[in-house]
């Protein structure tokens, strides 16, 4: 989906062939019956003007849930995987290598996963805003698209190659964002921002981590401790914590921003060995001169369902990712908090693909990494007379998303 929209202006031009899936829903929506015609309804390709009021929320959905990162670069030196001797390590770290080897065998054994040079993954995703609770108690729920219970439908393509190139197309309600990493920065590009880089070491794509990549899941836990057992859906799980350290914590801080922790838990069945539900959260410190500091804790929590064997590798085909952020640290008309869901499907997946370049990964000409931005934040505005219509603001207002590792402001008179 390099290229999105050629020959509309043309009768006899062909239609656009895209990687990305549009789901069904999309485009009854416009009843429209091809890509062609949804695209021609859209003259004029200006954010706003296509979404209204509507286009913050799609701006806070995919800020937030699109292209996340897990908070820890994965090592990929673990070749063959876990061949270590588990004498006079502690037995919270012993614990979480075995569990880890477990999981290996359970998605289809090391010399599967090592087999495994590059992949290419096309799904579904519904995304919604389903609610926000102001410092008051009040309640207020959100709907998002036309239809509330559906969402905002749309579809994505993810390449991976090893060990650590990555690259992301996202279409959600026509608006589409990029994100990829060279193996030196990852980046993200977006409709209503330039291309960026982020902070930091260049990280995985958490969404890689949801059932996926196998191998990359078990180089991430490789490291981590046994904190216990706990029951996720009926299933009983060991639960392995990774914290990240300060020097990752570090690198990715700025002069008015800190990021104070950021931690990962993973929950893998004691039945199948298989990984269940992938939890992240994190604190953010925003100081400004004469002002409380403020702080953002974001916590995502993604349950990993529909295992099945692709190429001998158990890959997960649906999931569900749930994301609240909670913003605290003035009075209590400050606080917020802001709940998020995504439903996701996997409709093909694809191992060693031919032909996959470096120069598929090579990010746009535009990537800046101005460190003047890192202290900036997205804000929304929840309007009272009117909750499911967000608006943006230039102040830190009611609702905000955090993207700690690409902060984008939005001010009102923003040309989208």
């Amino acid at each position: 989906m390099r290229t999105l929209f050629p020959n509309l202006d043309r009768e006899d031009g062909l239609d656009t062939v895209l990687e990305v899936p549009i789901p069904e829903e999309m485009l009854s929506s416009t009843k429209q019956k091809s890509w062609r015609k949804w695209m021609k309804s859209y003259p004029d390709r200006s954010f706003a003007s296509h979404f209204g009021d509507k286009s913050t929320e799609i701006q806070l959905l995919l800020t937030v849930l699109g292209a996340p990162l897990i908070p820890l670069p994965v090592n990929h030196d673990n070749d063959p995987l876990f061949n270590s001797n588990f004498k006079g390590q502690p037995i919270e770290a012993s614990m979480a290598k075995y569990i880890v080897q477990q999981y290996i065998a359970a998605a289809g054994g090391d010399h599967a996963l090592s087999a495994i040079e590059s992949m290419y993954a096309m799904g579904k995703v519904k995304m919604a805003t389903t609610e926000v609770i102001s410092g008051d108690g009040k309640v207020m729920k959100m709907k998002s698209g036309r239809h509330s219970s559906h969402g905002e439908m749309g579809g994505f393509v993810l390449w991976q190659k090893r060990p650590d190139l990555w690259s992301l197309e996202l279409v959600v309600s026509a608006c589409k964002i990029s994100a990829g990493c060279d193996g030196k920065v990852a980046w993200r590009q977006t409709p209503w921002n330039h291309s960026q880089a982020t902070r930091g070491p260049s990280r995985p794509l958490r969404r890689c981590l949801q059932g996926l990549d196998p191998r990359s899941t078990a180089n991430l836990f490789a490291n981590s401790i046994c904190i216990g057992e706990k029951t996720i859906n009926d299933e009983d799980c060991f639960v392995l914590k990774l914290v990240a350290d300060s020097s990752v914590l570090k690198a990715r801080s700025s002069i008015n921003m800190e990021m104070v922790k950021h931690t990962i838990f993973g929950y893998f069945s004691q039945r199948t060995g298989l990984l269940v539900q992938l939890e992240d959260t994190h604190l953010l410190r925003i100081s400004s001169p004469g002002k409380d500091d403020v702080f953002w804790e974001t916590t995502m929590e993604t349950q990993i369902q529909d295992y099945r064997t692709i190429d001998g590798v158990n890959i997960a085909h649906g999931g569900r990712t749930v994301v609240s952020l909670f913003r605290y640290g003035e009075n209590g008309e400050g606080h917020t908090r802001t709940r998020m869901e995504e439903v996701w499907t996997i409709e093909e997946v694809d191992f060693n693909i031919a032909g996959l370049s470096l120069d598929c990964f090579l990010p746009p000409a535009d990537v800046k990494k101005d460190e003047e931005l890192c202290g900036e934040v997205v804000s929304f505005k929840v309007q009272p007379n009117n909750p499911s219509k967000v608006k943006a603001a230039k102040k830190v207002s009611k609702v905000t998303a955090i993207d700690e590792d690409v902060l984008e402001p939005v001010y009102e008179d923003d040309e989208w």
